[in-house]
């Protein structure tokens, strides 16, 4: 395989960091996250040339990216987690480690699909239509599945979240 296009090697510099933070918050795991975003990487820079760069690539990755994930986690035993513990060395401000460290628990005790909606709702920000191109549901579906999924990790935290959220 020869010599990268230079677009692609500057778009991969310019989007790891946003793709990697989001692998970890799908992941719950540091080293998957890391195995998660090579490749997509490597599914972007295969299809590099077919993609319309009319619009910032980024995007379009972060769609591989969740794709991916949910296709690895339906394939049975892919990931296996040995420890329930997180990562501690996920980046954190220290006046919020605690929050951030309960809802990063939470998110790792919930279903594959409601993690995913979570992740692309709240922490991306998309709106309810692109979630649901993502992960290819009808929108009332993608609301429907991230009102309960909010509902589930409320219940999960529960106390926890209360404790934290009111300093």
């Amino acid at each position: 395989m020869g010599q990268a296009p230079a677009d692609y090697v500057e778009f991969a510099h310019a989007s790891s960091g946003r793709l990697f933070r989001t692998a970890c918050l799908l992941t719950g795991d540091w080293h998957r996250a890391e195995d998660l975003v090579q490749e997509t990487l490597a599914k972007m820079y295969r299809s590099w040339r077919r993609i319309s760069h009319d619009q910032p690539p980024v995007a379009y990755a972060h769609t591989v990216l969740v794709r991916t994930y949910l296709a690895q986690r339906r394939r049975l035993g892919f990931w296996e987690r040995v420890s329930d513990r997180l990562d501690d060395s996920a980046e954190a401000r220290p006046d919020r480690a605690d929050l951030r460290l309960t809802l990063l628990d939470g998110l790792a005790r919930l279903p594959v699909a409601d993690r995913a909606v979570l992740v692309l709702r709240y922490w991306e920000d998309r709106s309810v239509e692109e979630t649901a191109r993502i992960l290819r549901i009808p929108p009332a579906t993608a609301r429907t599945r991230s009102l309960r999924a909010l509902r589930r990790l409320r219940a999960l935290l529960g106390e926890d979240l209360a404790e934290l959220s009111a300093d």
